[in-house]
């Protein structure tokens, strides 16, 4: 199906899944991303943190576990069929974790629940990415941190990409610039932002004071 939008380009072949849920893109989300967010933000040791698009694999809350030293990592996906998956995926974690059907923009959580708040590239897939960051401001508690990185506006809206991997059309990508001040905007502190790949990759940490 081929999906025609004036403000990007069309989608030809949609085959975001193959990418999100390979091997390969673990191996990138846990040899790159991870270190680089856990310098950016350090480890959260002992702590109970949430991850905001699980995926199927569980990755990003094995990550949370065993690269930031998390005692506990929840997670939500708004799709029945990652949740089913992912939790089939860290069955051997046991209590440690949790899977759940979650929107990222309404947490079903009370404010300051949570150490730490990971989105892996969860951003650019939502309706209303700001509302994300806001969420997840909210459920932070006082010095928590919100570990982010993403594929920019640079990337996701290019002609390439775009013709492989379809994502919401909302007009208002996330960029290094925007995601920094939507932090702000939703009372955060950004402690620390590394933007690689000629602008196509940012990775932020920001903390609620």
């Amino acid at each position: 199906m081929v999906r025609t939008e004036s403000r990007v380009p069309p989608t030809y072949v949609d085959g975001t899944r193959l990418w999100v849920d390979s091997r390969v893109r673990a191996f990138v989300q846990r040899r790159g991303e991870a270190a680089i967010l856990r310098r950016l933000g350090g480890e959260v040791p002992g702590g109970t943190v949430l991850e905001l698009g699980t995926g199927r694999r569980g990755t990003g809350l094995r990550l949370a576990l065993d690269v930031f030293g998390a005692a506990r990592a929840e997670g939500v996906d708004r799709h029945p069929g990652s949740v089913a998956a992912c939790r089939a995926a860290v069955r051997d974690l046991g209590d440690r974790v949790e899977v759940r059907d979650g929107d990222a923009t309404a947490l079903d959580a009370t404010a300051g629940s949570y150490d730490a708040v990971f989105g892996y590239h969860v951003l650019h897939h939502a309706e209303d990415w700001r509302a994300v960051v806001r969420e997840a401001a909210r459920v932070l508690r006082p010095g928590g941190r919100f570990y982010s990185c993403e594929m920019t506006a640079r990337f996701v809206d290019s002609r390439l990409l775009r013709a492989v991997a379809f994502h919401p059309d909302d007009a208002d990508r996330p960029a290094p610039e925007s995601v920094a001040g939507a932090c702000r905007d939703a009372g955060l502190t950004v402690l620390a932002q590394e933007t690689r790949l000629a602008g196509c990759w940012t990775g932020l940490v920001a903390t609620r004071p």
